[in-house]
């Protein structure tokens, strides 16, 4: 596998990881115990950080990188297992 695909592919990893973990340890103002501001949408986070999110999406992408790049060397799942058309003979018009 090319560096170029290893990069895209990671990225990939990365973006669903980080939109993943973007509800996760989020505190509203009420739960937080701080004042609204006028306008203020009930759901809004009081306290967001970025960075906190990108470094667990950095983990998990990189996770979800290696058991990818895991199976890719040694071939545990490939397209014929993926093929739904042999689990539903009658159904596909075979």
């Amino acid at each position: 596998m090319k560096l170029t695909s290893m990069i895209a592919i990671y990225a990939l990893f990365w973006v669903m990881a980080a939109i993943f973990m973007l509800p996760f340890g989020v505190r509203t103002h009420d739960e937080a115990g701080l004042p609204k501001v006028p306008g203020q949408a009930q759901s809004a986070p009081a306290h967001f950080d970025p960075r906190k999110i990108a470094r667990r999406a950095s983990v998990l992408g990189l996770v979800f990188f290696a058991l990818y790049y895991a199976n890719y060397t040694n071939g545990w799942i490939s397209i014929e297992d993926l093929d739904i058309t042999r689990w539903f003979p009658g159904l596909i018009g075979q």
